[in-house]
C-alpha cells in the first residue's frame, strides 16, 4: 500500500468522524456527551463503508469509470424520453385514458430506472465501438510510454510468469481479459480431467499473481459476444487497447503475423536470457550419449542448451573439461560445440562442417 493512499484514507476517516459528530452535537434532543459518542461510532462506520467501496472496486481502471459516467448519462437521457413520451400519450388520451396518480408515477418511475438501466448496460457493453455513435471520440491513451500487455491462459499456464512478474519489469502494465477468466472457470467446471487440471493451474498463478503487491495486475471487462474464439477476442482487444500481446502459445505467434498484432513470446524470452558462452572458455560438461558423428559426445547445461563435444564419444556418462568453439543459433535453440582435452592437455581439433550439419539437421533431443 502507498503512502498516498494511507494518507487518503486516514484523512477521510478524520472527515467522516468529524463531520458526523459535530451533526449529532448540534442535535438538541438528548444528552451532548452520548449524541458525540454516537457521532464518533456512525462516523467510523461510514469511513470503513467507504474503505470497503474502494476494495471492491480496486480493479475499476479509470477508463471503465469514465465509460459508466457517460452510461448513466445517456441512460439519464433515455428515462427522461420514455416518461416525455408517457406524458405525452397520456394527455393526447386524457378524456379516454385516466390513471390514478400513485399508479402514474410507479410507472414513471419504473420507465426512467428502465432506461437509465438500459442505457448503462448498453454503453458498457459497447463501450469499444462508443467512438463510432459519438463522432470524433475515441477512448484511447493520449499518451503512452509503455505499451501495456495482455496475457492469456498459455502464460498463466507456465510459472514462469511468476518468477518474471516479481522481478519488477512487468509493473503496472499486466492486463488480464475478464473473458480469459470466465473461460478457465468453464473448463473447471465442464472441461474434460486434463483441461481441468490445467485451468486449476492458471487460477493458481492468477491468485499468486495478485498477491505481488508492486505488479498492479489490472482486469479488463471488455468482451466481444459476437465472436467465439478466444484467440480472435485477444487480438481484437490487444488493437483497440494498443497493447502488445504476452504468450506462451506458438500458434498465437502465426496467426499475429496475419492480424498485424505484436506478439511476445515467453519461450523466445526465455532463450535470450540464457548464459553465453565465448569461444576459447573452458567448461566442465557430462557426456551423456553420442553425436552424429564418429567420437561425438553430447551433453546438456543446466538450462538445457545443448552440447556437441568433438571427442566425448570415449567418455560417455563421465564429466570431462572441454573448450568452446562456437556458440550456434537454430531454429531449434542455442547449441554450443567444443573440443574436448587429450590425456596430455591438447585440444582436439573440431570439423567445422560438422556445425553446418548440425544446422541442417537439428537434434531431435533438443
Amino acid at each position: 500500500m502507498n503512502l498516498s493512499l494511507v494518507f487518503s484514507r486516514i484523512f477521510f476517516f478524520i472527515l467522516s468522524v468529524f463531520f458526523i459528530t459535530i451533526y449529532m452535537i448540534g442535535i438538541t434532543i438528548g444528552d451532548v456527551k452520548i449524541n458525540a459518542i454516537i457521532g464518533v461510532i456512525i462516523g467510523a462506520v461510514f469511513a470503513f463503508l467507504l474503505f470497503g467501496f474502494d476494495i471492491l472496486f480496486r480493479r475499476f481502471n479509470l477508463r471503465s469509470f469514465n465509460i459508466a459516467i457517460i452510461g448513466l448519462f445517456i441512460g439519464y437521457l433515455m428515462g427522461q424520453a420514455l416518461v416525455l413520451i408517457l406524458n405525452t400519450i397520456l394527455t393526447i388520451s386524457a378524456k379516454s385514458f385516466i390513471l390514478a396518480p400513485q399508479i402514474l408515477e410507479i410507472i414513471k418511475i419504473a420507465l426512467f430506472l428502465f432506461g437509465l438501466y438500459l442505457g448503462t448496460l448498453m454503453t458498457l457493453r459497447a463501450s469499444d465501438e462508443l467512438y463510432i455513435s459519438i463522432p470524433f471520440v475515441k477512448f484511447t491513451a493520449i499518451a503512452q510510454k509503455k505499451k501495456d500487455l495482455l496475457i492469456d491462459s498459455s502464460i498463466l499456464a507456465d510459472t514462469r510468469i511468476i518468477d518474471l512478474s516479481a522481478s519488477g519489469l512487468l509493473d503496472h502494465h499486466l492486463v488480464i481479459p475478464r473473458f480469459t477468466i470466465k473461460e478457465l472457470y468453464a473448463q473447471v467446471e465442464m472441461g474434460d480431467e486434463q483441461s481441468k487440471v490445467k485451468a486449476k493451474r492458471c487460477i493458481e498463478t492468477l491468485k499468486k499473481l495478485e498477491e505481488i503487491p508492486a505488479l498492479e495486475l489490472r482486469y479488463n471487462d471488455t468482451d466481444f459476444p459476437e465472436i467465439k474464439d478466444q484467440t480472435s477476442k485477444l487480438f481484437r482487444l490487444a488493437r483497440l487497447l494498443d497493447a502488445n500481446i504476452l504468450t506462451a502459445d506458438i500458434s498465437r505467434i502465426q496467426s499475429a503475423s496475419i492480424e498485424g498484432i505484436k506478439i511476445i513470446n515467453l519461450h523466445a524470452l526465455s532463450n535470450s536470457l540464457k548464459p553465453l558462452m565465448q569461444a576459447g572458455e573452458q567448461i566442465k560438461i557430462k557426456i551423456q550419449r553420442y553425436g552424429k558423428e564418429p567420437r561425438q559426445g553430447v551433453g546438456y547445461l543446466e538450462d538445457g542448451t545443448m552440447v556437441v563435444v568433438n571427442g566425448g564419444g570415449d567418455y560417455i556418462g563421465e564429466i570431462i573439461d572441454a573448450q568452446v568453439l562456437s556458440v550456434k543459433h537454430t531454429s531449434s535453440g542455442r547449441m554450443i560445440f567444443c573440443n574436448t582435452f587429450d590425456q596430455e592437455g591438447y585440444v582436439e581439433d573440431f570439423d567445422h562442417g560438422e556445425e553446418e550439419r548440425y544446422e541442417e539437421e537439428p537434434d531431435e533431443e533438443y
